[in-house]
Order: structure tokens, then C-alpha cells, then sequence
């Protein structure tokens, strides 16, 4: 494990919801699934600028994969795990079978989005690397992580734009957001081309 994956993991830790909403999915056994996104970047970005956890966190982002991509299977399994958490957490924890995304994703956000083979690859498509981070807690309470873009970014208060993927259409609006809640954050604006 890095040194940046160990710090990762000790942040994860000393966040009592995010361990909570962690311990909550890993007993419904989902298949091949992570929590990433707002709760685990915002989860570092509190620790290294000193705000509490839990801070403008609005939800936490649980990925599974099932090749079953019907609705009625991901509605199955969406009511499943709110069932499992009390409020607040039964609004917050918004799960989703990645291999439906690309059923849903082209017009939802006007952008293409070819089929993936499990849910750490979704994190290669997420709109900036230090977005692409995904956490799991263990059965023997271990936490993987999965940061196919690296861990870098996330550490270094850094938005840019991923490398392997177009510019998101709504960038400017995502900067503006995360912006308004770390100011600190330093923007890599996407290379004018």
C-alpha cells in the first residue's frame, strides 16, 4: 500500500458516516461494488483543509455491477439497501448498477458511454482524477481502494480535467460547486483546442 493509499484509508476510518454507510452496503453482499465519488474525495478534501467530516457531503455514491441491467433488478436492489440504513442515510446512500449506466448516461449528459466490465472501470470514465477514487470495506474490515487516475490529485486539493475522456460538458459547473465549498482547491483548466 502507498503512502497515499495508507492516508486514504486513514481518513476513510476517522469518517464516522462514511465508515457507517460502508459497513451498511458491505452486509447487502452486493456484487463487485464500491462507494466513490463525493463521499470519499470530499471525506480527504475535509481532512487536509480542516473542516468536520461529513461536510458538504450531500450523498454517497454506491456502485455495483450485475450484468442483469433491468430496472426492475437495480430497483430490487436500490430499495434493499435503503431498507438497511435509517434516515438520514436511507435519502443519502444513491445506488447504481454500473452496467445499466450506459443505458441511461448518453442522454442524461449528452455524452457517449460504452459498456464496462465491472465498476472500478467506471472510475476511468469519472470527469477528474481526483473523482475517480473508490473505496470498499472489506469482509475482514480491510478498505481497498481503487484509483485508476492515481491518488495524486485528491491529495493536492487539484481539479483537472481526466486525460483519457473529453472535457464533461457541465465542467464549469463542477468547478463552480466544489469551489464554493474549498476554496482552496487549485483548477487545471482543460487546454483550449
Amino acid at each position: 500500500m502507498s503512502d497515499l493509499e495508507a492516508r486514504l484509508v486513514e481518513i476513510v476510518r476517522a469518517d464516522p458516516g462514511l465508515m457507517h454507510v460502508l459497513r451498511g452496503v458491505r452486509d447487502q453482499d452486493l456484487p463487485d461494488w464500491r462507494i466513490f465519488s463525493g463521499a470519499v474525495y470530499q471525506s480527504v478534501w475535509n481532512a487536509l483543509t480542516g473542516r468536520p467530516a461529513g461536510y458538504g457531503v450531500r450523498d454517497y455514491d454506491v456502485g455495483y455491477y450485475d450484468p442483469d441491467t433491468s430496472w426492475d433488478a437495480e430497483d430490487l436492489v436500490i430499495k434493499r439497501v435503503a431498507a438497511a440504513f435509517d434516515e438520514p442515510f436511507r435519502s443519502t446512500v444513491e445506488v447504481r448498477n454500473q452496467a445499466r449506466v450506459p443505458i441511461w448516461f448518453p442522454a442524461h449528459f449528452g455524452e457517449p458511454y460504452d459498456p464496462l466490465a465491472g465498476t472500478d472501470e467506471a472510475l476511468e470514465r469519472f470527469v477528474s482524477p481526483a473523482f475517480a477514487v473508490g473505496v470498499r470495506l472489506e469482509k475482514d474490515d480491510a478498505i481497498s481502494v481503487a484509483a485508476p487516475l492515481g491518488l495524486e490529485d485528491i491529495f493536492a486539493l487539484t481539479l483537472r480535467p481526466n486525460p483519457n475522456r473529453g472535457v464533461a460538458r457541465d465542467w464549469a459547473r463542477v468547478i463552480e460547486r466544489a469551489r464554493a465549498r474549498w476554496p482552496e482547491l487549485q483548477v487545471v483548466e482543460p487546454e483550449a483546442g
